[in-house]
């Protein structure tokens, strides 16, 4: 995390001010975008498939790829064929859009949608143009439902739900736009979403994440004694929480290694930790596995709505239509 990214997250400083005048530039650019689609100078396309868009109005780390990994077996379980979206962030594919499938490989697809694929087994189609990607979801896999995976701030993209997921610890940060802070949009905004959804927190409408084990990055498989002392290793947008967790549940950090956001590892990352157990993030072992060594581990979690947020998520399925043959 760079010093500019880390100061979003502390008391307002010399830096924030100074960056402010940007900030202000990228509010009346954003304002004058969103006024164009407002005024349908700028116009959505069309959709006869519902999108169901898990965004936020903050840079990175707000827990929305677990969510997702939730949400799309939820829907699932209802009966509807899901489909997935996503800009891809850091992938370098052959062509776009890009239709992930057994082949695929994490550079190509980007950590989180490889890792979405991986664990759901669910269409999923990468790329900047989300209506290239809607129309092969719609085409080739006739699915009844849509979830884009990020995507909020993409207004060309029709949108039937919107999910705004929130950090409960991090929250705004400082309430500044970006460079000065890590707002992609006003807090304003969130009034205008169907739920404002915490990772974290004790709010009616939010989700735990819960540890299900410890894994062996070199081959997935559960492992029963890890050790309980090692590095932190993590290139993820709050590295802090991951590294509480690991220490909740036991393991001793003799240190920590942190990388920017989607940081494609090489097996230089690690020199200098042979002597010791490495932890990561599961986001961070699909970019790993080639190289990493038996004593590499991740620790998996799952999101865990409450009751509250279950009924409400059907409630709104169900007022916007979408339920089983659409």
């Amino acid at each position: 995390m760079s010093y500019i990214e880390s100061s979003w997250y502390k008391k307002r400083s010399t830096i924030t001010w100074l960056l402010a005048p940007l900030s202000g530039l990228f509010f009346l650019l954003s304002s004058f975008r969103k006024l164009l689609f407002k005024l349908r100078v700028i116009k959505s396309f069309k959709v006869e498939i519902p999108i169901i868009v898990v965004g936020n109005i903050s840079i990175g780390g707000n827990g929305k790829t677990p969510f997702v990994l939730w949400l799309v077996p939820h829907l699932e379980s209802k009966g509807l064929k899901v489909g997935v979206i996503s800009r891809g962030y850091g992938a370098k594919a052959p062509v776009y859009p890009y239709e992930l499938t057994s082949t695929s490989t994490v550079e190509e697809a980007g950590d989180e949608p490889f890792l979405i694929y991986n664990r759901l087994q669910c269409p999923l189609v990468i790329g900047a143009d989300r209506e290239a990607s809607y129309r092969i979801l719609k085409e080739k896999y006739k699915v009844d439902v849509i979830v884009s995976d990020d995507g909020m701030q993409h207004y060309k993209m029709p949108r039937a739900i919107e999910f705004c997921i929130v950090d409960s610890k991090r929250r705004f940060g400082n309430g500044f736009l970006i460079p000065a802070g890590p707002l992609r949009e006003l807090p304003s905004r969130i009034k205008s979403v169907d739920l404002a959804i915490e990772n974290g927190g004790d709010s009616l409408f939010s989700y735990q994440l819960s540890s299900s084990g410890f894994y062996r990055v070199e081959n997935k498989e559960f492992a029963e004694d890890s050790p309980n002392e090692g590095i932190a290793v993590s290139a993820i947008g709050s590295p802090q929480r991951f590294e509480k967790s690991l220490e909740v549940l036991g393991k001793k950090l003799v240190d920590r290694k942190h990388f920017r956001d989607h940081h494609a590892y090489t097996e230089q990352d690690f020199t200098g930790t042979e002597s010791q157990a490495v932890f990561m993030t599961e986001k961070d072992a699909v970019k790993c596995q080639q190289f990493a060594k038996n004593n590499w581990y991740y620790l998996k979690v799952d999101a865990t709505p409450t009751k509250e947020l279950i009924v409400k998520i059907d409630q709104l399925l169900k007022q916007k239509g979408i339920t089983h043959g659409i």
